[in-house]
């Protein structure tokens, strides 16, 4: 005999994958399921990210919340043959975060105004271009 299962209890079979672009692209990033939203999770962020070969998680960015301002950007980008399945977490957004995207200056203009993190700290930046290798 099978019980109701709490609400906090989800299948990530049962959460649809939501693919994102950036304003003013045509690159589909990498889809993902937001299972701690789906759990009822408010201040924790829980996905399921599966990567496709030639795919990315996001412009390299960097948060002034995440790690807490130190100017680091993040992306994963998948240049294998097979998808890559990341489990992401960390604190919900915030509203006071601010975000930078050295390899993509024109995402300022598709944010407000507040978001835009304009003193980040100046950190060096490798040669890569933050974008999967061509396919």
């Amino acid at each position: 005999m099978r019980t109701n299962r709490p609400p906090f209890i989800v299948s990530s079979a049962d959460v649809p994958e939501k693919t994102h672009r950036y304003p003013n692209s045509d690159e589909d990033m990498a889809p993902a399921r937001p299972i701690g939203r789906a759990a009822g999770l408010l201040r924790i962020g829980i996905h399921l990210v599966r990567v496709p070969p030639g795919r990315r998680t996001s412009y390299p960015h960097a948060e002034s919340a995440f790690p807490s301002g130190t100017g680091r950007c993040h992306s994963f980008i998948n240049d294998g043959e097979r998808d890559a399945l990341l489990l992401s977490g960390g604190e919900a957004d915030k509203s006071n975060n601010r975000i930078y995207y050295p390899l993509n200056p024109g995402r300022r203009s598709d944010m407000p105004w507040s978001r835009w993190w304009d003193d980040v700290p100046k950190r060096p930046q490798g040669a890569h271009d933050g974008k999967p290798r061509p396919r």
